[in-house]
């Protein structure tokens, strides 16, 4: 398999769920500011020219967190990226999904490209922080007394933790369970691995 991505992204979610499972594959790093997803040859695997793709080896494409998280834990269910529990299953991909699509879609988008939203970049900056810092209320609520997003580590974690991974670089503070969160998962050989290939330390 091929994976596209770039350090410090939404991508460092999927890349320590290929870790977790232990999967072989070609990684290929895309330089947002150069443009490297806009060029021809990218678009022609990914026509959206965003993060992250993953090319499986039946030549078919993968690209947005979503499908691919999703699809890894189905294809790898002996990796128990989702609870056997369909209730604590239904809780995980509502995280993932609140994550991606509102914490990172209608927060942290208006925080990392504020000129997407008018001339105003400070109110546009202010607005998505308010937005995340809201959610992550909202998270810090849900996870209470739990280790992880829906018990034990699936999906919405690696999603939850790319989303704190930013809220941490941006200088937010993060409430009570989710700094912990945050924390637990920086201890897992996974994670740690991850950020020390992508230049984090």
């Amino acid at each position: 398999m091929k994976f596209y991505m770039t350090p410090g992204s939404c991508s460092t979610g999927i890349h320590i769920l290929l870790e977790e499972i232990g999967l072989v594959f070609e990684a290929y790093v895309l330089n947002l500011p150069r443009g490297d997803h806009l060029k021809p040859e990218y678009l022609a695997i990914n026509p959206n020219g965003t993060i992250p793709t993953l090319l499986r080896d039946d030549g078919t494409a993968l690209t947005d967190f979503v499908s691919i998280a999703t699809w890894l834990a189905q294809k790898y269910p002996r990796r128990r990226l989702l609870p056997d529990d369909p209730a604590l299953a239904d809780e995980a991909r509502a995280m993932l999904d609140f994550c991606t699509r509102h914490i990172h879609g209608e927060g942290f988008r208006r925080v990392f490209t504020p000129e997407r939203y008018g001339p105003d970049r400070e109110t546009t900056i202010a607005e998505g922080r308010a937005i995340a810092a809201s959610a992550f209320e909202a998270i810090d609520r849900e996870i209470a007394g739990r280790d992880y997003a829906a018990g034990a580590f699936s999906i919405a974690d690696a999603a939850l933790f790319y989303v704190e991974f930013w809220a941490d670089k941006i200088g937010m503070d993060l409430p009570a369970n989710c700094a912990a969160h945050y924390a637990r998962m920086k201890t897992r050989p996974a994670v740690r691995q991850v950020l020390a290939e992508e230049g984090y330390r």
